[in-house]
């Protein structure tokens, strides 16, 4: 047995000695430059080797592995909140291969595949929801070749398009509601306008802004009996800064009926506290006012 750890205690030393520096990090041996001065095997990269203002010093900003000073396999990235922001195959320090980008809530962002220096086979792009936004497939020149789908953020198909070599033949657009928006036929990559046909939509279409307020919760906010206005008499409609029986704001905005429609209600907890400033608009909470610095 005593021979045997003889033999074993040489090589080990061996093993480190060989190498010009390298670190100790949860019990592995990582970051290993060798006595060539280049960095081999597993390597973390903390934020203080990048000097990276938003990652603390120890935090893992990226890792994976290196073979003469060149990235090889899959190296990750990560956000500031440590999440993973990307995971990318390497050859010789170039991407090749696989990857994947993520948003930092986690969700896909992006995957696909990549050779020499372009996007090669399937590839598709995420909403930040979840849903697809892109489908793509790309020939071995890194041109977008057979069927092409963009995605509403709500799962609806926007548009799909048939691409032969990276020029458009057919391309067809839809509305967020499903219905035909157009039909548009190209010759050698430029649109035929005279096939091209143009269509109206079934239903009204809203902006981003009337779609949040339609989702947004009906909440009824009525004027106080101990409520007063600042200036004349309060009649129950238009526009009026109210305040509370502590002389305190209490309501700001566009009242209808005795109850406000458009603006603020101020929130205060028993001590008399401000906590919270509500939004309203058409009679909808739409979110939280900034309370006001001290």
């Amino acid at each position: 047995m005593k021979k045997i750890l003889y033999i074993l205690i040489p090589i080990f030393i061996c093993s480190i000695s060989s190498a010009q520096s390298f670190t100790i990090d949860k019990g592995d041996t990582i970051n290993v430059i060798d006595a060539n001065n280049l960095k081999q095997g597993f390597w973390r990269i903390f934020g203080k080797m990048k000097k990276l203002p938003e990652y603390q010093p120890d935090q893992v900003v990226e890792e994976g592995n290196y073979e003469n000073s060149r990235k090889q396999g899959i190296w990750k990235n990560f956000f500031p909140n440590g999440k993973i922001k990307s995971e990318i195959a390497y050859v010789n320090s170039r991407p090749n291969g696989t990857y994947r980008t993520y948003f930092e809530n986690g969700q896909v962002e992006e995957e696909g595949s990549w050779e020499n220096n372009r996007n090669t086979g399937g590839f598709k792009r995420f909403h930040e929801n979840g849903q697809t936004a892109q489908e793509f497939v790309f020939n071995e020149s890194g041109k977008r070749d057979g069927k092409q789908v963009y995605f509403y953020e709500n799962g609806q198909v926007m548009i799909e398009a048939d691409i032969v070599g990276g020029k458009e033949k057919f391309v067809k657009e839809f509305y967020e509601d499903g219905s035909v928006k157009a039909e548009k036929y190209f010759n050698d990559g430029e649109i035929d306008v005279t096939k091209t046909k143009v269509y109206e939509p079934k239903t009204p279409i809203k902006n981003k802004e009337e779609k949040e307020l339609a989702s947004s919760p009906v909440k009824i906010v009525k004027a106080d009996k101990d409520d007063v206005v600042n200036s004349g008499k309060f009649n129950g409609n238009g526009q009026h800064t109210m305040y509370n029986k502590d002389k305190q704001l209490s309501k700001v905005g566009f009242f209808e009926n005795y109850r406000l429609m458009d603006g603020l209600l101020y929130k205060y907890d028993a001590n008399g506290i401000l906590i919270v400033i509500e939004k309203y608009k058409a009679g909808r909470y739409i979110g939280d006012a900034p309370l006001p610095k001290e």
